[in-house]
């Protein structure tokens, strides 16, 4: 269980003790509802208080970061270690491996997961909170907050310079220009739940891309979403007429070639949101990929 604390400063004496969760403390509103109606969650000097009471100067308040009632059908004891990268008291950083799920099935949490796996890491009892979702078929680098707060916090850093990520990508072709933005606003696809496309009225959708090798099939590109549509690199690819090798939804399958689209979460940056900590990882593109550029 995580506990924050805070001393008040001499500029916020006399504010309310719900002023320095909101503002100092960065507690979302929906957060800091829920908090108000469990016992001993907020604390001013190691006592249990009222969000409207007042501070003074030197004062310490603390809230416990308690947790919604996780489900029981995703801990398995034996479930396979997920590949950590880096771990601290609020987060994972993690290398998701291509062909596996960020959360089971509906009707069938025995199903490998990404969900599974961290909370039987995590231990019984824990609820994940992953940053971000990767497709099953893509793989590479995500967070998982360990507590609602941090994740609220890392949520409102995504597309920021507080969160950024860059992806490698394998398209079909040679892709030109070389380098540019890709300013398409995305939808749902007529007649399908899952299937998006570059449409009018679609959300706004932005996307950095630049070749860094080419072969005389396909081009290796950095991409960098501004935005977090659902597929959406995936889909501004296949708009600019190159579709990910692999990509069976948005161009075509050949498992001969690869058994997935081929992209990966190579590139993360963020700011440790409790710490302040500025930190950065990479993963190295997977051999299936790699196998494309020989």
């Amino acid at each position: 269980m995580r506990i924050l604390t805070y001393t008040v400063t001499p500029e916020e004496d006399g504010r309310m003790v719900k002023g320095i969760l909101r503002g100092s403390l960065q507690l979302s509103y929906t957060l800091l509802k829920s908090l108000k109606w469990r016992e001993n969650a907020i604390l001013l000097n190691g006592q249990s208080v009222h969000v409207n009471t007042i501070v003074h100067a030197g004062d310490t308040v603390s809230v416990v970061l308690s947790e919604r009632t996780p489900r029981e059908d995703l801990y398995c004891a034996n479930a396979a270690k997920p590949d950590i990268v880096y771990e601290d008291d609020d987060l994972l950083v993690l290398n998701k491996p291509a062909g596996v799920a960020m959360h089971p099935k509906s009707g069938d949490a025995s199903a490998p997961s990404l969900a599974a796996i961290l909370t039987s890491y995590l231990g019984e009892g824990s609820v994940p909170h992953f940053v971000s979702r990767l497709d099953k078929g893509t793989s590479g680098l995500l967070i998982a907050a360990k507590n609602g707060y941090v994740h609220d916090r890392l949520r409102r850093a995504l597309h920021s310079s507080n969160l950024r990520r860059e992806y490698r990508a394998v398209a079909v072709g040679r892709v030109e220009p070389p380098c540019g933005v890709i300013d398409a606003p995305i939808g749902r696809a007529e007649g399908s739940i899952i299937r998006r496309c570059v449409r009018a009225d679609g959300l706004q959708s932005l996307t950095e891309y630049e070749t860094l090798q080419v072969n005389d099939r396909f081009t290796l590109l950095r991409l960098r979403p501004q935005t977090g549509r659902t597929h959406q690199l995936r889909v501004h690819m296949a708009y600019l007429g190159h579709p990910l090798a692999g990509d069976w939804l948005y161009g075509t399958e050949d498992k001969t070639l690869i058994a997935r689209p081929a992209l990966h979460s190579y590139e993360l940056w963020f700011t440790q949101p409790v710490t302040g900590q500025e930190l950065h990882f990479t993963a190295p593109i997977p051999q299936d990929m790699q196998r494309l550029m020989e």
